[in-house]
């Protein structure tokens, strides 16, 4: 009795892969040539540029590298201390308050500076483009461009 689920060794088993790949083969072939639009309204240029969203990235990386730097440095800073200069952070500063303690009370304010940092970088840098860019996505949504 033979195999029901063995093929003939003259068959494959499954089926030639026949379609093509979502991206390019070879890079040097020559590319079929995009359709033209065939809608009778004109088509513009998109009137925002790949430049506006890398000067937005480029703000919002600038924002949180400052609140970042602002948090974190201070709390490294206090580790750092806290490591290799336990004599300054058991130091008195008043009334039984050591220098570490003061130092750690100090975090909080610290943390909100960071936060009020992030804020306003944000109204001041990266508000602006981001409205910017989005209202030339709306213009070109009302344009009828695509980007």
């Amino acid at each position: 009795m033979t195999d029901p689920f063995s093929s003939p060794p003259h068959q494959t088993p499954y089926p030639p892969h026949t379609s093509s790949p979502s991206y390019q083969t070879y890079p040097w072939a020559p590319r079929e040539p995009e359709p033209q639009p065939t809608s009778d309204t004109p088509r513009h240029a998109p009137l925002g540029h790949h430049s506006d969203l890398r000067v937005l990235r480029g703000a919002y990386r600038w924002q949180r590298r400052v609140a970042t730097l602002t948090a974190l440095g201070y709390f490294v800073l206090f580790l750092l201390l806290s490591a290799f200069a336990p004599s300054f952070m058991t130091g008195e500063v008043s009334g039984g308050l050591s220098t570490g303690l003061l130092l750690g009370l100090i975090q909080v304010p610290v943390t909100c500076l960071a936060i009020w940092l992030y804020e306003h970088t944000a109204r001041l840098r990266v508000d602006p483009l981001a409205d910017r860019i989005r209202d030339l996505a709306a213009v070109d949504a009302r344009r009828g461009t695509v980007r």
